[in-house]
C-alpha cells in the first residue's frame, strides 16, 4: 500500500485487511480473523461463516468495480472470492499475491486459476518456473517482503557475542495457530530437558500474544529457563543473538535463515490430516530455506520422527559447534543470492508495479 501510494498518491483501497493494514488506513469490511482458518477440520467447523464472509466480499468488490483486485494469499477464502467476482465483472483485472503452494501439492490448481487470476506475484524464487511447468498464470517473482526487514534481522556485533557466549540461546518456536502449539509443545520441552543435562541452554521463546497464556502454562514444567517474548521487535531480537533455533515449519524458517541462525524444524499435525497430506505433498522437504537452496541443508522431522530424543541429538552440534554447525551456516549464506531481486528494487515498489499496470490496461 505504500509503494503504491509512492507512486500513485490518489490510490484508494477497500476490501479485507489485517491490522497492519488498517494501520496504513485500509477499511475492512470485517475482521480478518473471521477468514483466518487453516486444516481441514476447523474450516469445517467455521464454514458456515466462510461462506457468509466470501458472498460479502464478492459482492462489495464487482459494486465498488475497482481498477483492480488483489487477492492475498489464503486461496481457500480469496479464489472463492475471485472466481465469484470474474463471474460478475470479468473486465476487474485479478492478481494474486502470494502464490498458493502449487508446486509441493495438488498441482492442478496451477491451471484451474487461469480463469480467474491474470497474473502471479511471487515471494519464493522458483514459483514463477514452476506455474510455467504446471501450465498457471503469468507469474512474476516479485521478492519476498522479509527482504525489506533485513536490518531488523542481521545480527550486529554485541548479537554475535551474545551467539557465542553460554548459556547458549535457543530460539524455539512452537508455531503460531493453538494446535501446532499444543502438539509441539511437550515435545520441545522434553528436547530441552534433554539438552539441559549436557549443555548450558536458555530457551527464548517469541509468543503471538494471543497465545501466550497458553504458552506460558505448557512451558512452566519446562526445567531449563525459558524467556517469553511478544511481538515483532522483541522477536526480532531474539533472532539476532540466538545460537540454534527450534522451530515449526513455517515462514518462521525463512526468517531465521536470513538472520543466519541454524535450526532443526519439526512438525506434527492430526492422523487424518496426515494420511491426506501424504497423498498430496510433493516435495523433498517442508522447510522453506531448504526449497529455495534446492538442497535439505536443514534437518527437518515430522510426524513419527518428531521426538524429543532426535530434536536433542539434531540441535546439540548445532549449539556446540563443528562440522555440522559450519554446514549449515554455510548454507544459509547462500539464501540471499537466491532471493536477490534484479536492479536493487524492493519487493514492495516491484509488487506495485505490476499492479498499476494492471490497473492501466484496465482503463485504456
Amino acid at each position: 500500500m505504500r509503494a503504491l501510494r509512492e507512486t500513485a498518491p490518489d490510490t484508494a483501497f477497500g476490501g479485507v485487511g489485517g491490522e497492519a493494514m488498517a494501520e496504513a488506513g485500509f477499511p475492512s469490511l470485517f475482521p480478518l480473523d473471521d477468514v483466518a482458518v487453516m486444516g481441514y477440520l476447523p474450516v469445517l467447523a467455521r464454514a458456515r461463516t466462510l461462506l457468509r464472509r466470501i458472498r460479502q466480499t464478492a459482492e462489495a468488490a464487482v459494486r465498488a468495480r475497482p481498477d483492480v483486485l488483489v487477492i492475498i494469499d489464503s486461496p481457500g477464502f480469496t479464489h472463492a472470492v475471485a472466481k465469484r467476482v470474474r463471474r460478475a465483472a470479468p473486465a476487474i483485472p485479478i492478481i494474486d499475491y502470494v502464490s498458493p503452494s502449487v508446486w509441493a501439492w495438488r498441482p492442478w490448481r496451477a491451471k484451474g486459476m487461469r480463469p480467474f487470476i491474470d497474473h502471479v506475484l511471487a515471494l519464493l524464487p522458483f514459483e514463477p518456473d514452476a506455474h510455467l511447468r504446471l501450465g498457471g498464470p503469468p507469474c512474476t517473482y516479485v521478492g519476498h517482503p522479509l527482504i525489506e526487514r533485513l536490518p531488523e534481522l542481521r545480527p550486529a556485533g554485541a548479537d554475535l557475542r551474545h551467539r557465542e557466549a553460554e548459556p547458549y540461546s535457543l530460539v524455539v518456536l512452537p508455531g503460531s495457530r493453538r494446535s501446532e502449539i499444543e502438539r509441539l509443545m511437550p515435545v520441545f520441552g522434553q528436547a530441552l530437558a534433554r539438552l539441559g543435562r549436557v549443555l548450558p541452554v536458555e530457551a527464548v521463546l517469541p509468543a503471538v500474544t494471543r497465545h501466550r497464556a497458553l504458552i506460558e502454562r505448557l512451558s512452566a514444567d519446562w526445567p531449563a529457563p525459558v524467556r517469553i517474548v511478544t511481538g515483532e521487535a522483541p522477536k526480532y531480537a531474539a533472532f539476532r543473538g540466538a545460537r540454534a533455533a527450534l522451530a515449526a515449519s513455517g515462514t518462521v524458517t525463512l526468517e531465521l535463515a536470513l538472520a543466519g541462525v541454524p535450526m532443526v524444524v519439526a512438525y506434527k499435525v492430526s492422523r487424518m490430516e496426515e494420511v491426506i497430506a501424504r497423498r498430496l505433498i510433493q516435495v523433498p522437504s517442508i522447510v522453506l530455506p531448504n526449497l529455495i537452496l534446492a538442497e535439505n541443508a536443514m534437518p527437518e522431522f515430522v510426524q513419527a520422527d518428531c521426538t524429543p530424543e532426535r530434536l536433542a541429538e539434531a540441535l546439540s552440534p548445532l549449539l556446540t559447534g563443528g562440522a555440522a554447525r559450519a554446514a549449515q551456516c554455510a548454507a544459509l549464506a547462500r539464501i540471499d543470492a537466491r532471493m536477490r531481486l534484479r536492479d536493487a528494487d524492493t519487493p514492495s515498489r516491484a509488487a506495485a508495479r505490476i499492479v498499476l499496470e494492471a490497473a492501466e490496461r484496465s482503463n485504456a
